[in-house]
């Protein structure tokens, strides 16, 4: 016989409340232009149950800082400044609970870089440099340093019609692949000894003014997804046996309707594989496909706007429930809530931040 129901009522509202997990929170790293109010790079802390943004600092005074990467141990990350200066440097950083300590600064002769990738075990960093048409991979040290002397890959070489503008690279079990918007090309190298040399397919060659700038592989690395800036198309390729890549597919980001000039910037997958999404300046949208996981075909979902202007990086959080869009010229940062079942996204709110161009989530 129960004497105290009321008691009893509370006990209860207590356990549940206890049985309650808190919300997971990660550690996501803006990078940015610093000619207006913005002072290098930011931390927000970002609540993966709500989506939210909080607790803004300045991790890092850089001058812009327009590109960053965290290693996969997630002990480091590391940042391009975009000078006007004739030499190009990356900076390195500990990440210790959240908070940047500066290593040192790995300098290369020639222009700025604008994108890194780096190995999958944190020892090398490709360094791309568009105005300077050429690539610089530096070796890191175990304690995440910056070593001098990087070896350069030269793409000024390569044609005497065009003019390189070498935008992205990315390490994978086959060599290192970097996009090269002026070449419209892909350019593939395999490692040989201490260097990096030209791989038997050399080079995934796109349409004229295609304009590849970015790309991202499907997880088993089957199918190769390159987003071309300047037609505002995406070019899925497929792995041959023989390791060859071979396009299967392009399909336009933009709506059939668009009136204006619009360029492509950045590309990423969904963990699942089954969502892919794009960024488009101009038209200030991000474009969502469906993939195919035999074909690796794209079937066009829809597209978002932004509620900015000029997206130009964006990232799905640790969680993939959500997607952060970095609107360059609005001076700020949109959130999305996305359908893991339809691919969709639906806007929940903005953050301000002086000319975002970057974001990284540190996941732990």
């Amino acid at each position: 016989m129960i004497k105290n129901p009321i008691f009893l009522l509370c006990c209860l509202i207590f356990c549940l409340g206890c049985s309650t997990e808190p919300s997971k929170t990660y550690s996501l790293f803006i990078g940015t232009y610093t000619q207006g109010e913005s002072e290098g790079i930011y931390r927000y802390t970002f609540d993966s149950q709500k989506g939210t943004l909080e607790d803004p600092q300045l991790a890092a005074t850089l001058e812009n800082p327009s590109f960053l990467k965290i290693s996969a141990d997630r002990n480091y990350l590391y940042s391009v400044s975009e000078t006007a200066e004739n030499e190009g440097s990356i900076t390195g950083y500990l990440v210790s609970d959240g908070v940047l300590k500066e290593i040192n600064t790995g300098i290369s002769p020639g222009p700025a870089f604008c994108h890194i990738g780096i190995s999958d075990d944190g020892h090398m960093l490709a360094a791309s440099s568009y105005p300077g048409g050429s690539i610089s991979i530096f070796r890191i040290d175990d304690q995440g340093a910056l070593l001098q002397n990087p070896q350069q890959i030269d793409h000024k070489v390569l044609d005497t019609t065009k003019t390189s503008r070498a935008h992205s690279a990315q390490f994978t079990s086959d060599g290192l692949f970097v996009a090269d918007l002026g070449l419209d090309a892909v350019k593939r190298y395999v490692q040989e000894g201490a260097e990096f040399v030209p791989a038997g397919q050399a080079s995934l060659d796109l349409p004229e003014k295609a304009g590849p700038r970015h790309f991202a592989f499907s997880h088993d690395q089957k199918f190769l997804y390159v987003i071309n800036e300047l037609n505002s198309t995406i070019t899925v390729f497929e792995r041959q046996t023989n390791g060859n890549y071979a396009e299967v597919e392009t399909q336009s980001t933009l709506a059939q309707d668009f009136e204006g000039k619009s360029y492509c910037a950045d590309i990423h997958l969904s963990k699942d594989g089954r969502f892919l999404y794009g960024s488009n300046r101009g038209e200030n949208t991000i474009v969502i496909f469906e993939v195919n996981s035999g074909s690796g075909k794209l079937t066009l979902v829809g597209r978002e706007g932004v509620r900015g202007d000029w997206p130009r990086n964006f990232a799905l959080d640790p969680t993939d429930a959500f997607l952060l869009v970095a609107n360059q010229k609005s001076d700020n940062v949109t959130v999305f809530q996305r359908d893991n079942t339809t691919g969709t996204l639906e806007y929940l709110h903005e953050i301000k931040v002086s000319s975002p161009v970057c974001l990284e989530f540190l996941d732990l």
